[in-house]
């Protein structure tokens, strides 16, 4: 060839690789856009004493009634808002609400908070930092862990009629006053109390903002703007604005509950609460290790346009937005089972929203499947912003559980409805899940009276893949449980709900509580450890550190918080602290702690003529582990082995101090004696006190007062806190 036909060549073989690349590109671009996303956590706080996700599944399955009279604390006119005339001004004919009464109370000392600086800040700001914490535990996830991490937060949020009291402090709190009430605030403050370095976006379209901020979510996770996201919104009602304006419309039930789809429908009921949710790629999840509780196929947003109002529903415009989250998911009407409705309980949005799902959802379905319908607001009430979250969680849990819970106060389908139209029927009693031969899935549907309509479609979590077997037997026995808390009376709080838990669970392991409180959750300042080997007596130590009882098995003291500027001290105990079998488990859990042992074992082969093994792990006559001569190098070897796995975890000394034979074990865990020269110091000490080389052996110490000791440490490291020196000798 000619030097212009090369040429030629040359540039369709860069032709060809690049036109490869980017259908490579574009195939990952697609791939990427239609992936699953995990939910790998959820917290939230609902009316009726809910707390988290399984508070709520048991409210809602047992129907509990969540409503109270309008809450005392919030300064309300309580004589003068009632009134039974709805014509009447000022004044509303809903006597309850599904309130959150202890709305008031924030742990502002876990944030770094001022006192000053919360009060200025609204209720719902405190709800979403609160749970957002909880949520990123629940998902073993140290809060303290994710200073500068990728992670976005979208918060829905609409009231913003906080208005706290300030007089007086205006020239201190001008700021602060400005922001505690400010919408766009919320999902910032999340962001920078956590120090997350993702999108922070806060939405508001009313009733759908959480489950929009959801959807925006999703979308920022599958375009790669974070790796991970958490979702949701809160609603708290700092005045009754929303009972009076809404009383005027007779838009309130007046009995105070959502009939949702019933024939007694006679308008909504308002609600405080709030849920988020913690996202995550479907493949980063599993890729992370983290549990995927159900995963989101699709979801869509369009909005209801020029209706026949502002506020109105649009039937068109559900019925598309519920075909664009089908498309997105890549499902069909068919593969659905079960659609969380939005079911306010309005006599004009309940039928537009019925006749929407019929002529979707009720179409084209196989024989003796309907799809079958139902509200969470039927029993927590509309909780505003909070409410699409709200019916997103509830969704889960029925996924997970296999049971479609039953919409309350259904006295009759709803007889606007043609309900002959399509295969949609009401959730007038729990039903178990069909089995089908696939995932289950539901729809979950959040319509604003901004007109932004949201439908999302969710899938019960992918089967695990099986964990490797661990390299040794399950833990047993006696285990610590650690709490943590920023303050003594949020301790007391954390052992109460932690007992709680533990009697509720029954059959989980307290090895795996005890990792888990370890693991995943953040250390602060004040701990506690209730040493246990059972469950009832765990529930006993936990119930009294809530009681604040000081009972055997229990220690309370104040700590430092992980990633503050404490040091770490390992401290080596002396005579009295070995037993037979006392390295047993860990040689068989432990690959670090049975290499440590390895090498003491060599190096003591040349002192003694016993296995070191043998003696750990207990296969030795009893008589013969009395001998001091054994104990000592056996507790030696568990001591340095034991720093070999706290340094394998991160747990690295900055001092080290030991009585006794542990003074040796501090040398050589700090480096000043090499462990085959503490190895032969042990062998021969011992030796020396069993009378095995008597009149052979000499020891010697030398004396230090504790003002000495002291004085040697604050060289060592000004840091280095001693309260008091019992054996001066073993500084």
């Amino acid at each position: 060839m000619t030097a212009p036909d090369e040429q030629i060549v040359d540039a369709l073989r860069a032709s060809l690789k690049e036109n490869m690349r980017l259908q490579q590109e574009n195939q990952r671009l697609s791939e990427s856009s239609a992936e699953p996303i995990a939910i790998v956590s959820m917290a939230c706080r609902y009316a009726g004493g809910i707390r988290n996700p399984e508070d709520l599944w048991r409210v809602v399955n047992d129907g509990t009634d969540v409503y109270t009279s309008f809450p005392e604390n919030r300064g309300w006119d309580l004589e003068g808002i009632y009134h039974p005339d709805p014509d009447n001004p000022g004044t509303t004919y809903v006597r309850e609400g599904a309130f959150l009464h202890d709305a008031n109370l924030f742990d502002a000392g876990l944030f770094g908070i001022s006192p000053l600086e919360a009060l200025a800040m609204e209720p719902q700001q405190r709800q979403l930092l609160e749970i957002c914490w909880e949520a990123l535990e629940r998902a073993g996830i140290d809060p303290h862990s994710v200073r500068g991490a990728d992670i976005g937060v979208y918060a829905g949020l609409v009231h913003q009629d906080y208005a706290p009291d300030l007089s007086g402090l205006e020239g201190y709190l001008s700021l602060e006053r400005a922001l505690g009430s400010a919408g766009g605030i919320a999902s910032g403050r999340v962001a920078y109390t956590l120090g997350l370095e993702g999108p922070a976006v806060t939405v508001d379209t009313m009733c759908s903002s959480t489950l929009v901020a959801v959807h925006v979510a999703t979308q920022a996770l599958r375009r790669g703007e974070c790796a991970m996201a958490l979702a949701g919104g809160a609603t708290v009602m700092s005045t009754p604005g929303g009972f009076i304006g809404f009383a005027r419309q007779r838009a309130l039930a007046f009995d105070g509950r959502c009939k949702s789809y019933g024939a007694a429908a006679d308008g909504s009921s308002w609600a405080e609460g709030a849920g988020v949710v913690l996202l995550e790629r479907l493949s980063d999840a599993r890729r992370n290790g983290h549990r995927v509780l159900a995963v989101i196929r699709g979801s869509a947003l369009n909005q209801d346009g020029a209706s026949n109002g502002l506020t109105a529903p649009n039937g068109p415009a559900q019925r598309r937005v519920i075909r664009k989250a089908l498309e997105n998911a890549g499902l069909t009407t068919a593969d659905i089972d079960m659609v969380e409705g939005h079911g306010t309980g309005t006599v004009l949005g309940d039928p537009i929203e019925a006749q929407a799902l019929i002529a979707t959802y009720g179409q084209d379905r196989p024989e003796g499947r309907p799809l079958w319908l139902g509200s969470v607001k039927s029993v927590i009430g509309h909780t505003q912003s909070g409410s699409g979250v709200a019916g997103l969680i509830n969704a889960v849990q029925a996924l997970r559980h296999g049971v479609m819970p039953a919409t309350r106060h259904v006295d009759a389908p709803n007889p606007q409805v043609d309900w002959s139209a399509g295969a949609v029927e009401l959730l007038t009693e729990a039903r178990a899940w069909p089995e089908l031969g696939r995932p289950r899935r539901a729809g979950v549907s959040s319509f604003g009276a901004s007109g932004t309509n949201a439908h999302m479609i969710l899938e019960q979590a992918p089967e695990e893949p099986a964990a490797e077997s661990p390299s040794g037997p399950a833990l047993d026995g006696v285990v610590p449980l650690v709490l943590s808390a920023a303050t003594a009376a949020s301790l007391t709080g954390q052992a109460e709900r932690l007992g709680s838990f533990v009697e509720a669970s029954g059959t989980v392991a307290l090895a795996d509580v005890a990792a888990a409180l370890v693991t995943g959750r953040a250390s602060l300042a004040q701990r506690a450890v209730v040493v246990t080997d059972s469950p009832e007596e765990a529930l006993a130590g936990l119930g009294a550190l809530a009681r604040g009882e000081d009972v055997r098995g229990v220690v309370v003291g104040g700590g430092v918080r992980s990633g503050g500027d404490g040091k770490v001290v390992l401290v080596f105990p002396g005579q009295g602290s070995p037993w037979v079998g006392m390295g047993r488990e860990l040689l068989e859990c432990s690959e670090v702690f049975a290499a440590r042992v390895g090498e003491c074992a060599v190096a003591l082969e040349r002192w003694v003529d016993w296995s070191l093994v043998d003696v750990l792990r207990g296969d030795c006559p009893v008589e013969f582990f009395e001998r001091e001569d054994v104990r000592q190098p056996a507790s030696f070897a568990v001591m340095v082995g034991l720093a070999a796995v706290w340094e394998s975890v991160g747990v690295v000394a900055d001092a080290v101090v030991g009585h006794s034979g542990g003074e040796v074990a501090a040398a050589c865990v700090s480096g000043a004696l090499s462990l085959e020269d503490a190895v032969r110091v042990v062998a021969v000490r011992s030796k020396t006190i069993s009378g095995v080389l008597s009149g052979r052996g000499g020891m010697a110490s030398v004396g230090l007062s504790e003002e000495e000791a002291v004085a040697r440490l604050q060289q060592w490291d000004g840091r280095v806190e001693i309260g008091a020196v019992n054996s001066p000798s073993s500084v």
